[in-house]
């Protein structure tokens, strides 16, 4: 509850959101009560025969239901005062008033007849009506407009808060989170904690509001009557209270279902050329029939709980109203005008009662996923630019790891590797599959951190510069490119300014343009989702273009050219050819025959530098290498 609390009072323009739906809803309380009132007033009809005519007790008129002759002649000579031989309901009225049991309706219609004399003209009553229900509409529609924009406005905050602080979460993150967990957070959650906020302004701010000033009301009216139904308030409070620690522990495994589920969408959707290469459908189907059916046995469960509470609520409701009307006819011999006011005051509060039960299971789900959602939040960023100042704009000597290792949870990937790549240089980094490769690349964007030995650009250690400028500084091309549901030209910009002119020179350098001005729009075409109408060599030449535009001093390439056909590789070859020496290169290749031009080449295996040189020196002297080399060569003589 403390972080729902803590969430709902995050920002100050909630605050005014607030006060507004809290102003409303006040309003909207008054409102109904009022309508109440109008109800006594259409019903009441002057006082009765019996309440008139009845003995004086202690300054009270007491109804006994029997009245002789001479009580009913000494009362009307106390009543018609001019001794006109008439007596108006007025004058009746005025001695009830000032004898009897003035009821709430009676002074409340007294009170209002001296403003406006609705009793004795019919428009007047007629025009107070229609007042009283048009303020009503409009209390309504400003309590709800302000609650839901309270929500949009929190959700809204909720997810864009969420989203920036995803990005600024370590890759070990991702690595421990599926994608379907944390989509499901960023939007099923925001929403959860913002219906939870609103249905928590009307559990703890209107309801209390209404049903103190009600009973308030309905003490004034009968204290004696007041005291019979407020013993009915434990059984409204009891299933309560049962019902909302089941719906909080429900919602707990409902959300982590919904987050399996999703999970298993996405799997099934990421994947779905392997499924159906291998005839997978009904293996996909039974897993996803099985999450399935588990989430629609959570789903029924609340659903008990949510339905059970309103019926349980209602028959206590409908049995307090019957007790109040009987005993207040029966038992109190009040008005009939002043008990339909009294139940009709009684069915205001009993109604956000009802409600409390299923606001009450909106606000459990809000606190949970407020929980959850706060697990994220709370996790610290990796990096905090804040404290990092400085940026790094040129490169003027070389790039240096001094005895770096990393491991990732209990692997060890590196282990104490060492080198250094001067500007100006292409220096290769090759080895089998596994040998910690693109580790080195992902430590030296600072994607991850080593936990032991310094990576240093310029003499100075990479971490005392910002994140941004550090990333700025390289031009990276992944193995696995990933384009975006967007434009070519967006796709090689990627969000940044750069000319069409700019944009249309990478392509070319990256022997994209070929096949960009064969599409449909050329530059302007959209593409499919991860770039799913193109195909892997033109995606990944896409990426190069990327790489190219930005001109930074420093290009990175990990197995960029591995989806290639033999002729685009050799385009890309020539290219980096053309650029040594005026970029620095650092190239990380299965394929040897992208860095036979480079100035060295370093060796690694499990985590370990086994050996660097030119590639003369390391068919020499690094065994391994000389076998990859070797193989290199065999495949090409099958191939001529």
């Amino acid at each position: 509850m403390k972080q729902l609390i803590k969430i709902s009072f995050g920002k100050r323009h909630y605050i005014i959101l607030y006060a507004f739906s809290i102003i409303a809803s006040l309003l909207f309380t008054f409102a109904g009560q009022l309508e109440m009132f109008s109800l006594g007033v259409i019903t009441k009809k002057g006082p009765d025969f019996f309440e008139l005519f009845a003995p004086i007790k202690a300054d009270l008129l007491t109804p006994n239901g029997e009245v002789s002759k001479k009580q009913l002649a000494e009362r009307f000579k106390q009543i018609d005062k001019t001794n006109s031989g008439v007596i108006t309901q007025e004058e009746a009225e005025d001695f009830i008033a000032a004898h009897g049991k003035a009821g709430l309706v009676n002074k409340g219609v007294s009170y209002i007849n001296r403003l406006i004399p609705i009793e004795t003209h019919v428009s007047y009553l007629i025009g107070a009506l229609v007042f009283v229900a048009l303020f009503k509409a409009t209390s309504l529609f400003a309590y709800r407009f302000g609650t839901k924009l309270l929500a949009i406005r929190v959700s809204q905050d909720l997810r864009q808060r969420y989203f920036d602080h995803l990005q600024s979460l370590p890759m070990s993150f991702y690595q421990q989170h599926n994608i379907g967990s944390l989509s499901s957070r960023a939007v099923t959650d925001a929403t959860m904690i913002a219906d939870g906020i609103n249905s928590m302004l009307i559990n703890y701010l209107q309801t209390p509001f209404a049903v103190i000033t009600t009973f308030s009301l309905c003490f004034f009216i009968s204290w004696q009557l007041s005291l019979a139904v407020f013993f009915g308030f434990p059984l409204l409070i009891l299933p309560i209270i049962f019902l909302a620690k089941r719906i909080k522990r429900i919602s707990k495994q409902i959300q982590k279902r919904q987050e399996s589920l999703a999970s298993v969408l996405v799997e099934f959707l990421s994947g779905i050329q392997t499924v159906k290469i291998f005839a997978m459908e009904d293996f996909s189907l039974k897993k996803y029939h099985e999450h399935n059916d588990q989430m629609a046995d959570l789903e029924r469960r609340s659903a008990r709980y949510d339905l059970a509470a309103r019926p349980v609520l209602h028959t206590i409701g409908i049995f307090c109203l019957v007790t109040a009307l009987l005993f207040g006819l029966y038992g109190l011999q009040l008005p009939l005008h002043e008990v339909l006011f009294y139940c009709g005051l009684l069915t205001t509060v009993y109604e956000p009662i009802k409600k409390f039960a299923e606001e009450n299971a909106r606000i459990q789900r809000g606190v949970v996923a407020s929980e959850r959602m706060s697990e994220v939040l709370s996790l610290k960023s990796q990096y905090d630019d804040r404290d990092q100042k400085k940026e790094i704009k040129e490169f003027h000597s070389c790039i240096e790891f001094d005895n770096v290792s990393f491991s990732y949870e209990a692997e060890q990937v590196l282990s104490n590797v060492s080198f250094r790549v001067h500007k100006g240089e292409k220096v290769a980094i090759v080895g089998p599959t596994g040998a910690g490769k693109s580790t080195i690349v992902h430590l030296l964007s600072r994607l991850y951190d080593p936990q032991e030995g310094t990576i240093r650009i310029d003499d100075q250690p990479i971490a005392r510069y910002s994140v941004k400028s550090l990333r700025d500084f390289f031009a990276f091309v992944p193995q696995k490119p990933f384009l975006f549901f967007d434009t070519v030209n967006e796709n090689i910009s990627f969000g940044r300014a750069f000319s069409q002119e700019q944009i249309e020179k990478a392509a070319k350098t990256a022997h994209a343009s070929e096949f960009i001005e064969k599409l449909p729009s050329g530059y302007n075409t959209l593409l499919a989702e991860a770039g799913k109408s193109l195909s892997g060599g033109q995606q990944q030449r896409l990426a190069i273009a990327r790489a190219f535009v930005k001109d930074a001093p420093i290009l990175v390439m990990d197995e960029a050219t591995s989806s290639l056909d033999a002729t685009s590789e050799d385009y890309i070859k020539k290219t980096l050819r053309e650029v040594k020496g005026s970029i620095t290169q650092i190239i990380i290749a299965h394929r040897l025959s992208t860095i036979e031009d480079a100035d060295r080449i370093i060796y690694i295996d499990k985590g370990r530098k086994i050996a660097e040189g030119t590639k003369e020196e390391l068919l020499v002297s690094c065994p391994p290498f000389e076998k990859m080399w070797s193989l290199l060569h065999f495949k090409k003589e099958l191939y001529v």
